[in-house]
């Protein structure tokens, strides 16, 4: 299946807490020109009273993307939706599925759901302040729901106020008894409720997200949904959105990971003269050679160099020689551009 303008949603990256800030996206992008990018949840009164500009600059490079804020006073919520608007995101998404105790505690997250006027009259706010899309991205349920005409009701509820895209975790939350990581993998995926919703709301866009780990999975989940959020799996291996351009996209853009790390070196560079360490960009390419020769080498130079107070460049200049080397001694081909 390929992307159209209709379906923006088509291939997306999860927003994941302390991976997808604006360096791992700019990564990303550097891979894939077309996949959608999530930021981290960004809680709206971070927004109204901390540093904007630490929150939400962005690199011009990453569009498509998204902002994912977390709240629940609609007034609160519509505001730093019409900042995030203001900042040029493409997106505007409520947070409806993390089970997180933090998350609990502030109000918002998965147990949302158990709120489905409140989210209504938040999602009803946010679409009254924007022009840009404004979606969800919730569970299945939450707790000891386990009626899929519970969700359906939830997704019919927000319909009925303008909301047009969800994003589906094909999970269920436990609010007590699971921590985030457990929420992720204890409860089962059921992806045929997802398809369920699809049939039944024919006239929205539903996203499938859970568990889904290849390009390979993402296809043959479109037969069934319009589109497919890949979370993990991506940090994982930033790698696995090497074929999405031309898988999904209509591309014929390719790139090898030799370039891409060319390209973050000159990127690290700028963002060091912008006061920021080494660190904040080099963690996030530590698996950008997994399961390559010399992976493991490229891992532990940077782990044990990047880190350093002061470290430079030079430090991903000198792990990527020794990766080429590797590969070279290895595979007997040249690699590289």
């Amino acid at each position: 299946m390929k992307a159209s303008a209709l379906n923006p949603w088509l291939l997306s990256v999860a927003p994941m807490m302390d991976w997808t800030d604006r360096h791992f996206r700019y990564l990303l992008r550097l891979i894939s020109q077309w996949v959608r990018l999530y930021t981290e949840m960004v809680v709206d009164q971070s927004i109204l009273l901390g540093n904007r500009a630490k929150l939400l600059d962005f690199n011009p490079e990453e569009h498509p993307v998204a902002l994912q804020l977390g709240g629940s006073v609609p007034e609160r919520l519509a505001e730093a939706a019409r900042i995030g608007e203001a900042w040029g995101y493409d997106e505007i998404n409520l947070n409806l599925g993390c089970p997180s105790e933090r998350v609990q505690g502030g109000g918002f997250g998965a147990c949302l759901m158990l709120e489905p006027e409140r989210v209504a009259a938040c999602m009803a706010a946010m679409r009254q302040a924007v022009g840009v899309p404004v979606t969800a991205k919730h569970r299945l349920g939450v707790d000891e729901m386990e009626d899929y005409r519970y969700v359906a009701r939830f997704v019919e509820r927000l319909a009925g106020v303008g909301v047009g895209v969800f994003i589906v975790h094909a999970r269920k939350a436990y609010l007590k008894g699971l921590s985030p990581a457990e929420n992720r993998t204890v409860p089962p995926l059921r992806y045929d409720w997802v398809y369920r919703l699809k049939e039944d709301f024919p006239h929205l866009t539903i996203v499938l997200n859970g568990g889904v780990r290849t390009l390979e999975e993402a296809e043959a989940h479109l037969e069934r949904v319009d589109g497919v959020m890949l979370g993990r799996a991506v940090y994982e291996d930033p790698f696995v959105l090497a074929e999405a351009d031309r898988r999904f996209f209509s591309s014929s853009r390719q790139v090898d990971r030799f370039w891409v790390a060319r390209q973050m070196m000159g990127y690290a560079r700028a963002q060091l003269e912008r006061g920021l360490p080494l660190w904040a960009v080099a963690r996030h390419m530590l698996n950008l050679f997994k399961g390559q020769p010399g992976g493991r080498l490229w891992r532990r130079l940077l782990s044990e160099g990047a880190c350093r107070r002061g470290a430079g460049v030079e430090v991903l200049e000198a792990a990527l020689e020794r990766v080429m080397a590797e590969s070279e001694r290895r595979l007997g081909v040249q690699s590289g551009r």
